[in-house]
């Protein structure tokens, strides 16, 4: 009897342990700043919101502060260059900093982005006990072959090569603690790819594998990073389905009664993104198929 006493004591004393740390917030990641605050940073957003956590999120629009208030998001105005970030330094006062601001495509801002990140990075420093640098699997290179967070990076675009040079400042400002996630290509509300290709003829590589994620996919990620705090990774984020680019596109295009293109039966100039990371550690269970 006495042994059962002393056991339900100490089950007691850790349980009421337990309680006091989710009460006290500790050991939790209860503040979370989101810099930049667009279609994924928006949506990321809007989920932590509902999950009770502290958000703060940042624009360059001082019209878009009232939409960020609206949805229960502390609004902060940052603008950032290559030389330096102005902003309030209580934005970086975070348990997680997500940076969520991809390099701008076909612009003279696209070599600047990893200087960009360099000067957020210096701010974060100190301020944020946890920064998540929102990357892309862009810097792999169409090799013809199944790569993951193990495989060599050799990207092929301008904006594969600037997105691995922020990637590669970020690992020297935080050795021990960085945390990338490299999306696949982003679909979800107000990118549906039956658009990219609809109504066109003899688009080439048809029979390539697609490597895409739904919006609630990415954003589901995220919250698990948190949840399961299994920082300092790389992850991989990418749907486990591949379809042919033929298939896919066809289907999404008749999907939403647009032209089903057409595309030429090859298979060149391909890659499959795959994640060791993200079933590993965060357990994570797509919800969206491809």
């Amino acid at each position: 009897m006495t042994r059962i006493r002393a056991n339900y004591k100490a089950n007691y004393l850790s349980l009421a342990q337990m309680i006091q740390d989710n009460t006290t917030g500790k050991n939790n990641i209860k503040t979370i700043s989101i810099l930049g605050c667009g279609w994924f940073g928006l949506a990321l957003a809007k989920k932590l919101t509902g999950l009770n956590y502290i958000v703060k999120g940042s624009t360059t629009s001082q019209e878009k502060l009232a939409i960020l208030q609206a949805e229960n998001i502390q609004p902060f105005l940052v603008n950032f260059t290559a030389e330096a970030v102005v902003a309030d330094p209580a934005f970086f006062e975070a348990d997680t900093l997500f940076i969520c601001i991809p390099p701008k495509r076909n612009s003279t801002e696209l070599l600047d982005y990893p200087q960009k990140i360099d000067s957020i990075l210096a701010a974060a420093k100190d301020q944020s006990k946890h920064v998540v640098l929102i990357s892309s699997t862009s810097v792999y290179a169409d090799e013809n072959k199944t790569v993951n967070e193990t495989s060599e990076t050799h990207p092929d675009t301008d904006s594969g090569r600037v997105v691995l040079a922020a990637e590669i400042r970020f690992k020297e400002l935080f050795p021990e603690n960085c945390t990338v996630i490299r999306f696949a290509g982003l679909i979800g509300p107000d990118r549906n790819p039956g658009r990219f290709f609809a109504g066109k003829s003899n688009v080439p590589n048809g029979l390539a594998p697609v490597n895409l994620i739904h919006q609630t996919d990415a954003v589901g990620i995220a919250v698990k990073l948190l949840e399961k705090q299994a920082f300092g990774r790389t992850y991989n984020a990418c749907s486990p389905n591949h379809p042919a680019k033929m298939d896919f596109y066809a289907n999404a295009a008749k999907t939403t009664g647009l032209a089903i293109p057409d595309f030429i039966a090859e298979k060149k100039d391909w890659k499959i993104i795959e994640s060791i990371n993200v079933p590993r550690f965060l357990s994570y269970t797509f919800e969206v198929g491809i």
